[in-house]
Order: structure tokens, then sequence, then C-alpha cells
């Protein structure tokens, strides 16, 4: 009985320090070194709490940004929506999404566009915990208005959307569960059980499972490829993409140095990924608005796999960023819970 019992807590304990070793220190950055980068050159734009994510109308050169207060335990902030700026004149931000929706909190959002006409889409927690993806015309200087809602069963846990039609996306569960043991374990041990879903215009589906908490989602230029950001295995996932069914077929991930939140695109195909590099101190961040948690964008060219840091900060100028988008040799950085952007012109 002895015998088997030291057997048993062998392998228990055996188990716990792969965990560690394979999940727990890598996540942590606990030993990356991390030094400020582009920072200083930064200007800081107020917006509202928790601007965690930034797409750029590059025709226009309009930024709009999602803000939510994440900080309050119920979504009831009436000022939560999508802000708007133009890229020559950040400090002019305005409120554009409609002042009708008192229950619109978004969170990930995207940009489609065809034939002239452009939309705007939006994950939305509700406040009795809904969720639904929005769909909003843009009109001029970013105003919106709002076309409808769609919600449908295998979209329990959107974090982020990105659209592929005029009523067409894609979007990401964050996690499998959404709370109890089972979510716990999930994150805990960096479980399989996120997926990603897909809206065809009429109906939605669940098009891929065995996610490790899924986050960011968007395209290659071409529509061809859909990237998924995995937070806890630190790397995005790339997948063919069939135009026509909608259906995905693995082709590649990406590993990282960065546990990653959302991503831009550019219009060369490069990456541009916000990351939680120190998770744990990203953690204590969302626990105490005291607490510093570094902000860290990467560059990744997708082709060659080359990999560069374009922004850190480590003192707080903008924690926990969730977003770096470029347009224009400029990068805006946003973040999950402070309530302003960075934007930030590269050097030549």
């Amino acid at each position: 009985m002895f015998k088997k019992i030291s057997i048993a807590f062998a392998a228990v304990l055996g188990l716990m320090v792969a965990w560690i070793l394979s999940v727990v220190v890598p996540v942590s950055g606990k030993f990356q070194a991390l030094d400020p980068k582009l920072v200083e050159r930064c200007m800081k734009v107020p917006v509202h709490a928790g601007t965690e994510d930034v797409v750029i109308d590059r025709a226009t050169g309009v930024a709009f940004v999602s803000a939510t207060d994440r900080r309050r335990t119920v979504r009831d902030n009436a000022n939560d929506g999508i802000y708007a700026f133009a890229l020559s004149d950040p400090s002019a931000v305005i409120r554009v999404s409609p002042n009708n929706m008192p229950d619109f909190h978004p969170h990930g959002i995207s940009l489609w566009q065809d034939a002239g006409e452009t939309r705007l889409f939006a994950i939305s927690h509700t406040a009795a915990g809904a969720h639904s993806v929005e769909i909003f015309s843009v009109g001029v200087a970013g105003a919106l208005e709002h076309l409808e809602s769609i919600s449908f069963d295998a979209m329990y846990l959107p974090n982020d959307v990105v659209a592929v039609g005029p009523r067409s996306f894609y979007a990401s569960n964050s996690r499998g569960y959404k709370s109890g043991v089972l979510s716990v374990l999930e994150q805990f041990f960096a479980l399989p059980w996120a997926s990603a879903v897909y809206f065809d215009g009429r109906e939605g589906r669940l098009i891929k499972d065995r996610l490790v908490y899924a986050n960011g989602i968007n395209l290659s230029p071409d529509g061809g490829i859909l990237y998924i950001a995995e937070v806890l295995k630190r790397r995005i996932s790339a997948f063919d993409r069939n135009a026509e069914t909608g259906a995905l077929t693995g082709r590649s991930t990406i590993d990282l140095n960065t546990a990653p939140d959302n991503f831009d695109v550019d219009e060369n195909g490069n990456l541009w990924i916000a990351g939680h590099t120190r998770i744990f101190d990203y953690a204590a961040h969302t626990r105490d608005a005291n607490v510093d948690a570094p902000s860290h964008i990467v560059k990744v060219d997708p082709k060659t796999l080359e990999r560069s840091d374009v922004f850190v900060s480590t003192a707080g100028e903008i924690n926990a960023a969730s977003i770096g988008a470029m347009h224009n040799n400029t990068l805006i950085v946003g973040a999950v819970l402070d309530g302003h952007v960075m934007v930030c012109p590269l050097p030549e």
C-alpha cells in the first residue's frame, strides 16, 4: 500500500513540476528582460476607461477605439462605447457609437470595407451577461449607425471579432467554461477548451476547437489566412481559410516572447501584437489599479518569422497593453483597463 501511495505521490509531483516548467515559467515572463522602448516619443490621449481594442480606417485615417470600464463588477457605465479620432489630430476624441444603446459595452472590434461601404463590427457584453456582435455603418467623421445585433449559442464567451463580409464574421471564445471549477482548471493548466466560431451571414457555428485561451483574431490582407492569438501558449496560430465555406485548415504557429492579446495586421501582412509579457503583473494590475503592468508590442513578419520589440512601457505610462494598431508609421497602443491610448510616431 505504501509503495502505491508513494508512486501516486511521485506521479502527481511530476505532473506539477511539468506544469510549472511548461506553463507557469514561460507565461510568467519572470526572467524576461524588458527595456523601455519608444514610449518617450508617445502622446497620451485620454479616451474612456478600458481602451481594449483599436482599428484604423486606412482610407480616412480615422482610428476607432473600443472602450469599456472593466473595473466595474457590473457593466453599467453609460460612457462605454466606441470612440474615434483622426490620426492628424489625436486630441480631438469623440464618441461615435449611438447614444440610444445604454447597454452597449464593446470588447473586440473590426472594420469591413467594400465598394465604398464601411461597417464596424463590435463584440458587446450586456450588464445581464448576454453576448452579441453589433454591426454599424460608418458615416462621416466615423459616426456609427446601428444596423443589427447577431448572437447564437456557439458564441458564448466572445472576446474578439474579425469581419469577412457585410454581415459575416469570425469570433474567438476566450475559454471553454465561463466560471466554476472547470474554468479555473482550464486557465490553471492551459487546457485547450477555447474555440472560434463563424457566422456566414445566415447562421453561426463552431469552426475551430482545441484552442488555449483564445484572444485576438484577424486576417491577412488578402483574407486567405486567419490568425488567432492563444494567450497561455504564447503563440499565434495561423489557418488557411476557405472563403466559400469559412472552413479553416491548420497552417502554422508563430511562437512569441509574450502572451498575445489583440493584434493588428498592416497592409504588408505584418502582425503588430500586444502582449502580457509578465502575466502575473497583469493579474495584479486587474486587482489593483495602483500596481503597474508592463505593456509590450511586438512586430512579426509571418513569412520570415522575423520578430522585433517595437514598444515597451514598464513605468505605468500605459498598463497592460491589449492592442497595437499601425498606420502611416504611427502606432496606437490601447489597454485593457487604462482610460487612454498612446499615439506613437515611429522613428524614420
